[in-house]
């Protein structure tokens, strides 16, 4: 095989395995961003919005985004980062750090603007800082999406790598040499 596409191809197992770790990423962050809910059934923001649940979001959120970070470190630190699908995977990889790093402040402002949320408020104030939630919200779920659809771009990435493996065979490991014929016996007659 020519030694510059040898260098140039990530290791199949790698691949697979960078493409499962994608992949369960991804999931979580999709499975984030539709399981956690500002509005209630009706559409509406809550008369007392939880600050716990809308601050564990928050942390939730913190927690997914240094996971994302810390696989792009850690892809960023390989060899074959600097190959041509490797530079692809990592500009991929670097908009999910980017976009998920996001989210969080997001989440963190929601939290806060529902503190703030008083009865005694004017009903104009109230719809501010409901409409305002409702924008943080949604716009950190976005971000949660946002993440997702970049690692679901490196992982196509890296799919399309692994079909131009099927065009270079796997490097076949080599055989123990075959033991020598036997010599003929000394004993003539």
């Amino acid at each position: 095989m020519n030694p510059d596409i040898q260098r140039a191809l990530i290791p199949r197992d790698e691949t697979r395995h960078l493409i499962g770790a994608l992949d369960a990423m991804k999931a979580k962050l999709l499975d984030a961003a539709q399981q956690w809910q500002l509005l209630d059934e009706s559409g509406r923001v809550p008369a007392s919005p939880s600050y716990t649940e809308l601050l564990q979001h928050a942390a939730d959120a913190q927690d997914l985004s240094h996971d994302v970070v810390q696989l792009t470190a850690d892809f960023a630190q390989s060899p074959h980062s600097t190959n041509r699908v490797g530079r692809a995977v990592l500009a991929h990889l670097a908009t999910a750090a980017t976009m998920s790093s996001h989210a969080a402040p997001r989440f963190i402002e929601t939290a806060e603007t529902a503190l703030s949320l008083s009865p005694s408020a004017s009903p104009i104030t109230r719809q501010y800082r409901e409409n305002s939630m409702v924008i943080d919200h949604a716009t950190a779920r976005a971000y949660l999406r946002r993440t997702s659809e970049s690692l679901r771009d490196a992982s196509k990435e890296l799919n399309a790598h692994l079909d131009f493996h099927r065009f270079f065979p796997a490097p076949s490991r080599p055989e123990s040499p075959a033991s020598p014929p036997p010599r003929p016996s000394a004993h003539h007659r």
